[in-house]
């Protein structure tokens, strides 16, 4: 069997409300500022880097994921406000979660040892957040995009019910398997 390499990763992807708000705000940011990037993947809390796998062995892949998510339940996460990383990512703000990190470091473990998959530097250092614009940012201009988002709310609860697995296809992220926690 040849290796036919896709792109994943593993993230919480909110639907209904939240999704549509963050989307909104993207889309806001493209409308205004021609800053669209991050529109190439639904909004999302990411939990596992991007990482190459072999696409002939996605079903196995699933299948080892799906036994490892059904060991966790459902939590809850607070969105509240924006934050950002230096000059060159704006995001909405996810509060400390201690369901999270627990839930985010044994993936890593768990991707590392049975996936035989490598820890990448943001996934030892996680910072949950959900991207409103990044990688087309121009630092010059960043200023007017901070006041822009930062005038805005944003507060929700979410109930994290699932886990997603999302694939690059035709140069978009797209959700292709989520993993249901237990009630």
């Amino acid at each position: 069997m040849a290796t036919q390499p896709a792109k994943y990763f593993i993230a919480l992807v909110p639907e209904g409300r939240i999704q549509e708000e963050a989307t909104r705000l993207k889309e806001e940011m493209r409308v205004l500022f021609n800053v669209k990037y991050a529109l190439k993947s639904p909004a999302h809390i990411t939990i596992k880097m991007p990482f190459t796998y072999n696409e002939l062995k996605q079903e196995r892949l699933i299948g080892k994921l799906g036994k490892f998510f059904d060991q966790f339940v459902s939590f809850e996460l607070l969105f509240k406000g924006f934050d950002r990383f230096g000059r060159r990512v704006i995001f909405v703000d996810v509060k400390p979660s201690q369901e999270l990190n627990r839930l985010q470091e044994a993936l890593n473990k768990f991707c590392k040892t049975e996936l035989k998959l490598v820890n990448e530097l943001s996934d030892k250092a996680f910072h949950p957040h959900m991207t409103i614009a990044f990688k087309d940012v121009k630092p010059k201009n960043f200023d007017i995009y901070w006041k822009h988002i930062h005038s805005k709310q944003f507060n929700a609860l979410y109930p994290v019910k699932d886990v997603a697995l999302l694939k690059r296809i035709e140069g978009k992220w797209v959700v292709i398997h989520r993993f249901i926690l237990k009630e």
